[in-house]
Protein backbone atom coordinates (compact mmCIF):
# COMPACT_ATOMS: atom_id res chain seq x y z
CA UNK A 1 0.00 0.00 0.00
CA UNK A 2 1.46 3.46 -1.07
CA UNK A 3 2.17 6.12 1.62
CA UNK A 4 0.39 9.61 1.15
CA UNK A 5 2.73 12.29 1.41
CA UNK A 6 1.86 15.27 2.87
CA UNK A 7 3.17 18.08 0.92
CA UNK A 8 4.01 20.58 4.01
CA UNK A 9 5.35 24.86 3.83
CA UNK A 10 8.84 25.26 3.64
CA UNK A 11 10.53 26.07 7.05
CA UNK A 12 13.45 28.74 7.28
CA UNK A 13 15.92 28.17 10.45
CA UNK A 14 17.75 31.00 12.50
CA UNK A 15 20.13 30.85 15.20
CA UNK A 16 20.62 34.23 16.78
CA UNK A 17 23.58 34.90 19.19
CA UNK A 18 22.32 38.03 21.49
CA UNK A 19 25.59 40.08 23.08
CA UNK A 20 26.18 43.28 23.79
CA UNK A 21 28.99 45.05 21.19
CA UNK A 22 30.02 48.11 20.25
CA UNK A 23 28.03 50.25 18.02
CA UNK A 24 28.26 54.06 16.83
CA UNK A 25 24.83 55.24 15.08
CA UNK A 26 25.94 59.07 15.64
CA UNK A 27 29.60 58.31 15.74
CA UNK A 28 30.04 58.25 19.44
CA UNK A 29 30.74 54.58 20.64
CA UNK A 30 28.48 53.11 22.56
CA UNK A 31 27.09 50.13 23.91
CA UNK A 32 24.35 48.56 21.41
CA UNK A 33 22.62 44.77 21.00
CA UNK A 34 23.90 42.44 18.06
CA UNK A 35 22.37 39.63 16.71
CA UNK A 36 25.17 37.09 15.09
CA UNK A 37 27.65 40.48 15.55
CA UNK A 38 25.26 42.47 13.32
CA UNK A 39 23.55 45.73 13.86
CA UNK A 40 21.25 46.13 12.51
CA UNK A 41 20.35 42.53 12.63
CA UNK A 42 20.27 39.91 10.05
CA UNK A 43 17.43 39.96 7.43
CA UNK A 44 14.50 37.17 7.44
CA UNK A 45 13.95 36.90 4.38
CA UNK A 46 10.50 34.84 3.73
CA UNK A 47 7.90 33.99 1.29
CA UNK A 48 4.13 33.80 1.93
CA UNK A 49 3.28 30.16 3.98
CA UNK A 50 6.53 29.87 5.20
CA UNK A 51 7.26 28.64 8.64
CA UNK A 52 9.77 30.36 10.32
CA UNK A 53 12.02 28.72 13.14
CA UNK A 54 14.60 31.04 15.01
CA UNK A 55 16.85 30.28 17.86
CA UNK A 56 17.11 32.80 19.80
CA UNK A 57 20.36 32.48 22.55
CA UNK A 58 20.21 35.36 25.09
CA UNK A 59 24.01 36.47 26.29
CA UNK A 60 22.97 39.39 27.24
CA UNK A 61 22.67 40.21 31.57
CA UNK A 62 18.91 41.32 31.55
CA UNK A 63 15.67 39.40 30.11
CA UNK A 64 14.93 39.28 26.08
CA UNK A 65 11.65 38.71 24.28
CA UNK A 66 11.65 39.67 20.62
CA UNK A 67 8.27 40.74 19.22
CA UNK A 68 7.35 40.06 14.72
CA UNK A 69 5.99 43.99 14.25
CA UNK A 70 3.46 43.94 11.83
CA UNK A 71 3.23 39.52 11.07
CA UNK A 72 0.22 38.18 12.08
CA UNK A 73 0.43 35.30 14.02
CA UNK A 74 -2.16 33.63 12.88
CA UNK A 75 -4.12 31.38 16.35
CA UNK A 76 -0.90 31.77 18.02
CA UNK A 77 -0.24 34.69 20.12
CA UNK A 78 2.00 32.79 21.90
CA UNK A 79 4.82 33.41 19.52
CA UNK A 80 3.86 37.14 19.63
CA UNK A 81 6.97 38.25 21.76
CA UNK A 82 4.97 40.36 24.22
CA UNK A 83 5.23 40.37 27.77
CA UNK A 84 1.65 39.36 27.62
CA UNK A 85 1.84 36.49 25.47
CA UNK A 86 5.14 35.08 27.14
CA UNK A 87 7.92 34.48 29.72
CA UNK A 88 10.97 36.57 28.74
CA UNK A 89 14.07 34.47 27.77
CA UNK A 90 16.57 35.07 30.79
CA UNK A 91 20.33 35.47 30.56
CA UNK A 92 22.05 32.34 29.44
CA UNK A 93 19.18 30.84 28.25
CA UNK A 94 17.54 30.45 24.70
CA UNK A 95 14.35 29.86 23.14
CA UNK A 96 13.03 28.88 19.60
CA UNK A 97 10.27 30.73 18.16
CA UNK A 98 8.37 29.07 15.76
CA UNK A 99 5.59 30.84 13.60
CA UNK A 100 4.14 30.86 10.04
CA UNK A 101 3.99 33.93 8.07
CA UNK A 102 1.02 33.39 6.29
CA UNK A 103 -1.52 35.47 3.77
CA UNK A 104 1.17 38.22 3.49
CA UNK A 105 3.36 39.83 1.39
CA UNK A 106 5.23 42.90 2.31
CA UNK A 107 7.73 44.71 4.36
CA UNK A 108 8.04 44.17 8.20
CA UNK A 109 10.46 44.31 10.83
CA UNK A 110 11.20 42.69 14.14
CA UNK A 111 13.04 44.22 17.55
CA UNK A 112 13.20 43.76 21.18
CA UNK A 113 10.54 44.55 22.84
CA UNK A 114 11.71 43.91 27.21
CA UNK A 115 12.10 47.50 28.67
CA UNK A 116 13.70 49.85 26.59
CA UNK A 117 15.89 47.25 24.24
CA UNK A 118 14.61 48.20 21.55
CA UNK A 119 16.91 51.88 22.06
CA UNK A 120 19.89 49.51 21.74
CA UNK A 121 19.56 48.02 18.45
CA UNK A 122 18.79 44.53 18.27
CA UNK A 123 16.21 45.19 15.29
CA UNK A 124 16.03 44.33 11.86
CA UNK A 125 14.36 43.50 8.48
CA UNK A 126 11.73 40.99 8.02
CA UNK A 127 10.72 40.26 4.36
CA UNK A 128 7.51 38.37 2.95
CA UNK A 129 7.62 37.49 -0.35
CA UNK A 130 5.34 36.42 -2.46
CA UNK A 131 4.34 33.62 -3.61
CA UNK A 132 5.78 32.39 -7.31
CA UNK A 133 1.78 31.94 -8.19
CA UNK A 134 1.00 34.69 -7.13
CA UNK A 135 1.95 37.76 -9.11
CA UNK A 136 3.13 41.39 -7.77
CA UNK A 137 1.90 44.34 -9.60
CA UNK A 138 5.12 45.62 -11.30
CA UNK A 139 8.37 44.33 -12.85
CA UNK A 140 10.87 42.56 -10.81
CA UNK A 141 13.35 44.96 -9.61
CA UNK A 142 17.12 44.49 -10.15
CA UNK A 143 17.86 44.32 -6.30
CA UNK A 144 16.40 44.97 -2.97
CA UNK A 145 17.22 47.32 -0.58
CA UNK A 146 16.83 47.65 2.89
CA UNK A 147 16.49 51.02 4.86
CA UNK A 148 15.83 51.22 8.60
CA UNK A 149 15.27 54.61 10.02
CA UNK A 150 14.89 56.11 13.31
CA UNK A 151 16.07 58.90 16.06
CA UNK A 152 18.31 57.21 18.18
CA UNK A 153 19.94 58.52 22.04
CA UNK A 154 23.51 58.27 22.80
CA UNK A 155 22.30 57.08 26.69
CA UNK A 156 22.29 53.49 26.98
CA UNK A 157 18.74 51.80 26.77
CA UNK A 158 19.27 50.96 30.58
CA UNK A 159 19.84 54.69 31.32
CA UNK A 160 17.04 55.53 29.29
CA UNK A 161 14.88 53.03 31.28
CA UNK A 162 16.26 54.10 34.40
CA UNK A 163 15.01 57.69 33.97
CA UNK A 164 11.68 57.10 33.29
CA UNK A 165 11.77 54.44 36.01
CA UNK A 166 12.79 57.59 38.16
CA UNK A 167 9.63 59.60 36.92
CA UNK A 168 10.87 61.77 34.24
CA UNK A 169 10.69 62.05 30.66
CA UNK A 170 13.87 61.59 28.68
CA UNK A 171 13.78 64.29 26.18
CA UNK A 172 14.82 65.03 22.68
CA UNK A 173 16.69 62.08 20.75
CA UNK A 174 20.32 62.98 20.01
CA UNK A 175 20.21 62.01 16.27
CA UNK A 176 18.51 60.15 13.64
CA UNK A 177 20.13 56.72 11.68
CA UNK A 178 20.28 55.36 8.52
CA UNK A 179 20.78 51.20 8.73
CA UNK A 180 22.71 51.85 11.76
CA UNK A 181 24.55 55.12 10.71
CA UNK A 182 24.73 58.50 10.05
CA UNK A 183 26.97 59.69 7.38
CA UNK A 184 27.40 63.29 8.28
CA UNK A 185 29.66 64.86 5.60
CA UNK A 186 29.28 62.75 2.86
CA UNK A 187 32.89 60.49 3.65
CA UNK A 188 31.40 57.29 4.10
CA UNK A 189 31.15 54.66 1.63
CA UNK A 190 28.00 54.09 -0.45
CA UNK A 191 25.36 52.00 1.80
CA UNK A 192 23.71 50.49 -1.84
CA UNK A 193 24.63 51.13 -5.59
CA UNK A 194 22.63 51.05 -8.36
CA UNK A 195 23.10 50.10 -12.19
CA UNK A 196 22.35 52.87 -14.88
CA UNK A 197 18.64 52.11 -15.87
CA UNK A 198 17.78 49.82 -13.58
CA UNK A 199 15.02 50.17 -11.05
CA UNK A 200 15.16 49.02 -7.35
CA UNK A 201 13.42 48.56 -4.51
CA UNK A 202 13.90 49.93 -0.68
CA UNK A 203 12.36 49.02 2.15
CA UNK A 204 11.92 51.56 4.33
CA UNK A 205 10.80 51.04 8.00
CA UNK A 206 10.93 53.55 10.61
CA UNK A 207 12.19 51.87 13.69
CA UNK A 208 13.34 54.44 15.90
CA UNK A 209 11.65 55.89 19.31
CA UNK A 210 9.42 58.39 19.57
CA UNK A 211 9.94 60.66 15.97
CA UNK A 212 8.09 60.48 12.56
CA UNK A 213 10.28 61.32 10.26
CA UNK A 214 10.05 62.43 6.38
CA UNK A 215 12.32 59.78 3.88
CA UNK A 216 14.17 61.32 0.57
CA UNK A 217 16.59 60.60 -2.05
CA UNK A 218 18.58 63.51 -3.69
CA UNK A 219 16.70 63.57 -6.85
CA UNK A 220 15.13 60.67 -7.66
CA UNK A 221 11.31 60.54 -6.91
CA UNK A 222 10.05 57.18 -5.54
CA UNK A 223 6.72 55.03 -7.02
CA UNK A 224 4.95 53.60 -3.98
CA UNK A 225 4.06 49.84 -4.13
CA UNK A 226 3.15 48.27 -0.78
CA UNK A 227 2.54 49.15 2.62
CA UNK A 228 2.40 46.78 4.98
CA UNK A 229 0.99 43.99 3.18
CA UNK A 230 -0.73 45.94 0.76
CA UNK A 231 -0.35 46.71 -2.89
CA UNK A 232 -1.08 50.24 -3.15
CA UNK A 233 -1.91 51.89 -5.96
CA UNK A 234 1.35 53.14 -7.33
CA UNK A 235 1.85 57.04 -6.76
CA UNK A 236 4.96 58.89 -7.27
CA UNK A 237 6.31 60.90 -4.51
CA UNK A 238 9.04 63.25 -3.56
CA UNK A 239 9.51 62.44 -0.23
CA UNK A 240 7.81 59.86 2.55
CA UNK A 241 6.48 60.88 6.16
CA UNK A 242 6.82 57.77 7.86
CA UNK A 243 6.00 57.54 11.62
CA UNK A 244 7.16 54.99 14.15
CA UNK A 245 6.64 51.73 13.31
CA UNK A 246 5.25 52.10 10.25
CA UNK A 247 7.09 50.41 6.67
CA UNK A 248 6.72 51.16 2.88
CA UNK A 249 8.31 49.38 -0.25
CA UNK A 250 9.11 51.99 -3.29
CA UNK A 251 10.46 51.49 -6.55
CA UNK A 252 13.60 53.85 -7.24
CA UNK A 253 15.09 53.93 -10.90
CA UNK A 254 18.50 55.01 -12.00
CA UNK A 255 18.01 57.29 -14.60
CA UNK A 256 19.89 60.25 -13.12
CA UNK A 257 23.82 61.72 -13.41
CA UNK A 258 25.81 58.62 -12.39
CA UNK A 259 27.69 59.57 -9.26
CA UNK A 260 26.91 59.93 -5.46
CA UNK A 261 23.39 60.78 -3.78
CA UNK A 262 21.94 61.33 -0.49
CA UNK A 263 18.68 59.58 1.29
CA UNK A 264 17.95 61.86 3.95
CA UNK A 265 15.92 60.81 7.28
CA UNK A 266 14.53 63.86 9.22
CA UNK A 267 12.66 64.30 12.20
CA UNK A 268 8.98 65.42 11.58
CA UNK A 269 6.68 67.61 14.45
CA UNK A 270 9.74 68.98 16.61
CA UNK A 271 11.13 72.59 17.00
CA UNK A 272 14.92 71.28 15.97
CA UNK A 273 15.17 69.33 12.68
CA UNK A 274 17.55 66.38 13.60
CA UNK A 275 18.46 64.80 10.06
CA UNK A 276 20.48 61.43 8.81
CA UNK A 277 22.08 60.74 5.94
CA UNK A 278 23.51 57.54 3.25
CA UNK A 279 24.78 57.59 0.66
CA UNK A 280 23.99 55.59 -2.57
CA UNK A 281 25.43 55.87 -5.58
CA UNK A 282 25.94 54.64 -9.07
CA UNK A 283 28.48 51.94 -10.34
CA UNK A 284 29.90 54.24 -13.01
CA UNK A 285 29.94 57.22 -10.75
CA UNK A 286 31.62 60.07 -10.58
CA UNK A 287 31.67 62.81 -8.14
CA UNK A 288 30.41 62.66 -4.71
CA UNK A 289 26.55 63.80 -3.52
CA UNK A 290 25.87 67.36 -3.40
CA UNK A 291 25.94 68.92 -0.18
CA UNK A 292 23.03 70.59 -0.82
CA UNK A 293 20.16 68.00 0.62
CA UNK A 294 16.12 68.63 -0.53
CA UNK A 295 13.50 69.56 2.47
CA UNK A 296 11.47 68.49 3.99
CA UNK A 297 7.79 69.13 3.90
CA UNK A 298 6.50 71.32 7.01
CA UNK A 299 3.36 71.15 9.24
CA UNK A 300 1.27 68.14 9.71
CA UNK A 301 -1.44 68.77 6.93
CA UNK A 302 0.54 68.21 4.31
CA UNK A 303 1.29 64.81 6.13
CA UNK A 304 -2.34 64.19 6.72
CA UNK A 305 -2.90 64.79 3.30
CA UNK A 306 -0.02 62.22 2.02
CA UNK A 307 -1.96 59.82 4.40
CA UNK A 308 -5.19 60.52 2.41
CA UNK A 309 -3.35 59.90 -1.24
CA UNK A 310 -2.29 56.36 0.05
CA UNK A 311 -5.30 53.91 -1.50
CA UNK A 312 -5.66 50.02 -2.07
CA UNK A 313 -4.64 48.74 -5.46
CA UNK A 314 -7.70 46.58 -5.92
CA UNK A 315 -6.57 44.71 -9.19
CA UNK A 316 -3.43 43.60 -7.65
CA UNK A 317 -4.11 39.45 -6.07
CA UNK A 318 -2.77 39.87 -2.17
CA UNK A 319 -0.93 36.78 -0.49
CA UNK A 320 -3.93 34.45 -1.53
CA UNK A 321 -4.70 33.65 -4.94
CA UNK A 322 -8.11 36.40 -5.06
CA UNK A 323 -8.10 39.99 -5.81
CA UNK A 324 -7.33 42.52 -2.73
CA UNK A 325 -10.14 44.33 -4.06
CA UNK A 326 -12.87 41.33 -3.10
CA UNK A 327 -12.63 41.90 0.49
CA UNK A 328 -15.21 44.97 0.34
CA UNK A 329 -14.87 45.82 4.37
CA UNK A 330 -17.05 48.89 3.71
CA UNK A 331 -20.31 47.01 3.22
CA UNK A 332 -20.01 45.03 6.72
CA UNK A 333 -22.34 45.63 9.58
CA UNK A 334 -20.63 47.52 12.55
CA UNK A 335 -21.15 45.91 15.74
CA UNK A 336 -18.81 47.35 18.13
CA UNK A 337 -17.15 50.91 18.33
CA UNK A 338 -14.51 51.31 20.43
CA UNK A 339 -13.09 55.27 21.62
CA UNK A 340 -9.06 54.76 22.76
CA UNK A 341 -8.14 58.22 24.18
CA UNK A 342 -4.36 58.78 25.10
CA UNK A 343 -3.61 61.11 28.18
CA UNK A 344 -0.88 62.01 30.34
CA UNK A 345 -0.26 62.86 33.68
CA UNK A 346 1.81 62.31 36.97
CA UNK A 347 0.84 59.02 39.53
CA UNK A 348 2.85 59.59 42.27
CA UNK A 349 4.93 61.79 41.21
CA UNK A 350 6.02 59.57 38.49
CA UNK A 351 5.55 60.36 34.66
CA UNK A 352 2.56 58.14 33.71
CA UNK A 353 0.65 57.94 30.15
CA UNK A 354 -2.84 56.25 29.53
CA UNK A 355 -5.80 54.50 27.00
CA UNK A 356 -8.79 55.64 28.60
CA UNK A 357 -7.55 56.75 32.08
CA UNK A 358 -5.59 53.53 32.62
CA UNK A 359 -1.66 53.26 32.20
CA UNK A 360 -1.34 49.47 31.81
CA UNK A 361 1.21 47.44 34.12
CA UNK A 362 2.94 44.44 33.28
CA UNK A 363 2.35 41.23 35.28
CA UNK A 364 4.52 38.06 36.48
CA UNK A 365 2.48 36.08 34.92
CA UNK A 366 2.09 36.45 31.48
CA UNK A 367 -1.81 37.39 30.55
CA UNK A 368 -2.11 34.34 27.93
CA UNK A 369 -0.43 31.84 30.36
CA UNK A 370 -3.02 32.66 33.38
CA UNK A 371 -5.83 32.60 30.83
CA UNK A 372 -4.86 29.14 29.69
CA UNK A 373 -4.36 27.74 33.04
CA UNK A 374 -7.85 29.43 34.02
CA UNK A 375 -5.64 31.53 36.28
CA UNK A 376 -7.11 34.58 34.83
CA UNK A 377 -9.03 35.67 37.58
CA UNK A 378 -5.79 35.44 39.77
CA UNK A 379 -3.43 37.98 37.80
CA UNK A 380 -5.81 40.71 36.05
CA UNK A 381 -9.47 41.90 35.43
CA UNK A 382 -11.17 41.78 32.07
CA UNK A 383 -12.85 45.18 30.93
CA UNK A 384 -11.65 48.00 33.34
CA UNK A 385 -11.83 50.31 30.77
CA UNK A 386 -15.43 50.50 28.82
CA UNK A 387 -15.81 51.58 25.16
CA UNK A 388 -16.28 55.18 25.77
CA UNK A 389 -13.96 56.58 27.78
CA UNK A 390 -14.12 58.53 31.21
CA UNK A 391 -15.36 62.59 30.80
CA UNK A 392 -12.19 63.09 32.88
CA UNK A 393 -8.60 61.62 32.10
CA UNK A 394 -7.25 63.73 35.07
CA UNK A 395 -6.83 61.17 37.17
CA UNK A 396 -4.65 57.84 36.03
CA UNK A 397 -5.36 54.32 38.04
CA UNK A 398 -2.34 51.78 37.16
CA UNK A 399 -3.66 48.65 36.29
CA UNK A 400 -3.31 45.79 33.76
CA UNK A 401 -5.67 46.44 30.88
CA UNK A 402 -6.96 44.01 29.40
CA UNK A 403 -10.42 44.14 26.96
CA UNK A 404 -12.30 40.93 26.32
CA UNK A 405 -13.63 40.75 22.56
CA UNK A 406 -16.18 38.65 20.86
CA UNK A 407 -14.28 36.37 18.05
CA UNK A 408 -15.22 37.36 14.65
CA UNK A 409 -17.18 40.35 15.26
CA UNK A 410 -16.38 43.32 12.79
CA UNK A 411 -15.15 46.36 15.00
CA UNK A 412 -14.85 50.14 14.86
CA UNK A 413 -11.73 51.47 17.03
CA UNK A 414 -11.64 55.37 17.07
CA UNK A 415 -8.43 56.61 18.16
CA UNK A 416 -8.59 60.42 19.67
CA UNK A 417 -5.34 62.45 20.47
CA UNK A 418 -6.28 65.60 22.54
CA UNK A 419 -2.54 65.91 23.56
CA UNK A 420 -0.02 67.78 21.67
CA UNK A 421 2.29 65.68 20.06
CA UNK A 422 1.77 63.02 17.35
CA UNK A 423 0.77 59.19 18.47
CA UNK A 424 1.28 56.27 16.42
CA UNK A 425 -0.47 53.01 17.43
CA UNK A 426 0.54 48.71 16.40
CA UNK A 427 -1.98 45.92 16.76
CA UNK A 428 -0.44 43.10 16.73
CA UNK A 429 -2.18 40.03 15.14
CA UNK A 430 -3.87 41.79 12.98
CA UNK A 431 -3.86 44.04 9.90
CA UNK A 432 -6.81 46.76 9.63
CA UNK A 433 -8.24 49.14 7.57
CA UNK A 434 -7.46 52.77 8.00
CA UNK A 435 -10.43 54.80 7.07
CA UNK A 436 -9.70 58.09 8.22
CA UNK A 437 -7.57 60.88 10.14
CA UNK A 438 -8.63 63.79 11.13
CA UNK A 439 -8.17 66.90 12.70
CA UNK A 440 -10.88 67.23 15.94
CA UNK A 441 -12.77 64.92 17.98
CA UNK A 442 -14.60 62.69 16.55
CA UNK A 443 -18.25 62.04 16.47
CA UNK A 444 -20.79 59.50 14.53
CA UNK A 445 -21.16 61.81 11.46
CA UNK A 446 -17.96 61.37 10.87
CA UNK A 447 -18.46 58.18 9.18
CA UNK A 448 -19.85 59.77 6.09
CA UNK A 449 -16.11 61.10 5.25
CA UNK A 450 -14.96 57.40 5.78
CA UNK A 451 -12.82 55.99 3.03
CA UNK A 452 -15.33 52.21 2.40
CA UNK A 453 -13.71 51.55 -0.63
CA UNK A 454 -9.70 51.32 -1.31
CA UNK A 455 -8.25 52.36 2.41
CA UNK A 456 -5.25 49.95 3.15
CA UNK A 457 -4.82 47.46 5.00
CA UNK A 458 -2.21 47.80 7.70
CA UNK A 459 -0.56 47.42 11.10
CA UNK A 460 0.39 50.77 12.35
CA UNK A 461 -1.55 54.57 12.69
CA UNK A 462 -0.54 57.82 13.41
CA UNK A 463 -2.81 60.08 15.00
CA UNK A 464 -1.70 63.92 15.30
CA UNK A 465 -2.30 66.60 17.46
CA UNK A 466 -5.62 67.01 18.63
CA UNK A 467 -6.82 65.02 16.19
CA UNK A 468 -8.54 61.66 16.03
CA UNK A 469 -8.22 58.02 13.44
CA UNK A 470 -10.42 55.46 12.48
CA UNK A 471 -10.02 51.84 11.56
CA UNK A 472 -11.93 48.58 10.98
CA UNK A 473 -11.04 45.08 11.29
CA UNK A 474 -12.50 41.96 11.95
CA UNK A 475 -11.70 40.27 15.39
CA UNK A 476 -10.63 36.82 13.71
CA UNK A 477 -7.43 35.83 14.95
CA UNK A 478 -7.76 34.15 18.53
CA UNK A 479 -5.46 35.06 20.88
CA UNK A 480 -4.04 37.89 23.78
CA UNK A 481 -2.95 41.08 21.37
CA UNK A 482 -1.20 43.67 21.85
CA UNK A 483 -2.63 47.06 21.03
CA UNK A 484 0.39 49.21 21.54
CA UNK A 485 1.69 53.40 21.55
CA UNK A 486 4.86 52.67 18.90
CA UNK A 487 6.24 55.48 20.91
CA UNK A 488 8.89 53.34 23.32
CA UNK A 489 8.59 55.99 26.30
CA UNK A 490 4.66 56.06 26.31
CA UNK A 491 4.61 52.52 25.58
CA UNK A 492 7.06 51.41 28.97
CA UNK A 493 5.04 54.28 30.95
CA UNK A 494 1.91 52.35 30.59
CA UNK A 495 -0.31 53.40 26.91
CA UNK A 496 -0.58 50.04 26.00
CA UNK A 497 -3.35 47.10 26.75
CA UNK A 498 -4.19 43.96 25.55
CA UNK A 499 -6.84 42.67 23.71
CA UNK A 500 -8.03 39.20 24.32
CA UNK A 501 -10.28 37.06 21.31
CA UNK A 502 -10.91 34.05 22.72
CA UNK A 503 -12.57 31.04 20.23
CA UNK A 504 -15.85 29.91 21.94
CA UNK A 505 -15.31 26.33 19.61
CA UNK A 506 -12.20 25.99 21.59
CA UNK A 507 -11.26 24.57 17.63
CA UNK A 508 -7.45 24.08 16.67
CA UNK A 509 -8.77 25.65 13.50
CA UNK A 510 -9.28 28.35 15.70
CA UNK A 511 -6.21 28.77 17.75
CA UNK A 512 -3.34 26.42 18.82
CA UNK A 513 -3.00 25.15 22.12
CA UNK A 514 -0.12 26.08 24.41
CA UNK A 515 3.04 24.92 22.91
CA UNK A 516 5.01 21.83 24.23
CA UNK A 517 8.34 23.71 24.84
CA UNK A 518 6.73 27.19 25.80
CA UNK A 519 8.42 28.95 28.82
CA UNK A 520 6.54 29.13 31.60
CA UNK A 521 6.75 31.41 34.67
CA UNK A 522 5.07 33.27 37.46
CA UNK A 523 2.23 31.68 39.22
CA UNK A 524 1.66 28.68 36.49
CA UNK A 525 5.45 27.70 36.78
CA UNK A 526 5.62 25.13 39.03
CA UNK A 527 1.78 23.84 38.02
CA UNK A 528 1.20 20.81 36.22
CA UNK A 529 0.63 21.51 32.26
CA UNK A 530 -3.14 21.67 31.54
CA UNK A 531 -5.12 19.25 29.01
CA UNK A 532 -4.90 21.22 26.01
CA UNK A 533 -7.54 23.33 25.74
CA UNK A 534 -8.12 22.79 21.73
CA UNK A 535 -9.15 19.92 19.98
Amino acid sequence: MGATIMGEDPYLYFTWNVTYGTISPLGINQQGILINGQFPGPEINSTSNNNVIVNVFNNLDEPLLFTWHGVQQRKNSWQDGTLGTQCPILPGTNYTYKFQVKDQIGSFFYYPVVGMQRAAGGFGGLRINSRLLIPVPYADPEDEYWVLIGDWYVKSHKTLQATLDSGRNIGRPDGVHVNGKNDVDGSGKALYTMKPGKTYKYRICNVGLKDSLNFRIQGHPMKLVESEGSHTVQNIYDSLDVHVGQCFSVLVTADKEPKSYYMVASTRFTKKVVTGKAIISYTNGVGPASPIIPLAPVGWAWSLNQFRSFRWNLTASAARPNPQGSYHYGQINITRTIKFVNSVSNVNGKLRYAINGVSHVDTETPLKLAEYYGLSDKVFKYDIIGDVPPTSLDNIKLATNVLNTTFRTFIEIIFENPTKTIQSYNLAGYSFFAVAVEPGTWAPEKRKNYNLLDAISRHTIQVFPKSWAAIMLTFDNAGMWNLRSENAENRYLGQQLYISVLSPERSLRDEYNLPERQLVCGIVKDLPRPTPSYS
